[in-house]
């Protein structure tokens, strides 16, 4: 009688240290690469005006086997400020492009795109005109 108790014992206590194993392994969380590709237009000196499309591009050529946030937005930034303009977004990351409507926003000579995903990358300076 003693040896069965004894060997239940130890048979939940062998379950319950499994048990304890399997959940931490699970719950470790997948290891994720951080993309950020170059954006590569729009180019240094473009002149954009509201009404046009537009497409914004970027290097896919290299991305990681598995990134953070695979879902792109494209941001309006002026000046040292990311505006609240959203161009484009819902779109996958490593497509490299997409295009868009430019909405009416104040002209200027200090405009840049800003690509979210993993990272936050600019493009050059641009214009937009009327």
């Amino acid at each position: 009688m003693f040896a069965q108790k004894s060997f239940a014992s130890c048979l939940v206590f062998l379950v319950a240290g499994l048990a304890t194993v399997v959940q931490v392994a699970h719950g470790l969380p997948a290891m994720r690469d951080v993309y950020v590709p170059r954006v590569t237009y729009p180019c240094e000196g473009e002149v954009w005006h509201p009404g046009q499309t537009y497409n914004v591009t970027w290097d896919a050529s290299s991305p990681p086997r598995q990134i953070t946030n695979p879902t792109g937005k494209i941001y309006l930034r002026k000046g040292e400020h990311t505006t609240d303009v959203i161009l484009a977004q819902n779109f996958s990351i490593t497509a490299g492009q997409v295009s868009f409507t430019l909405p009416k926003v104040d002209k200027g000579c200090d405009y840049k795109v800003v690509l979210f995903g993993d990272s936050g990358n600019f493009s050059d300076e641009f214009t937009i005109s009327e």
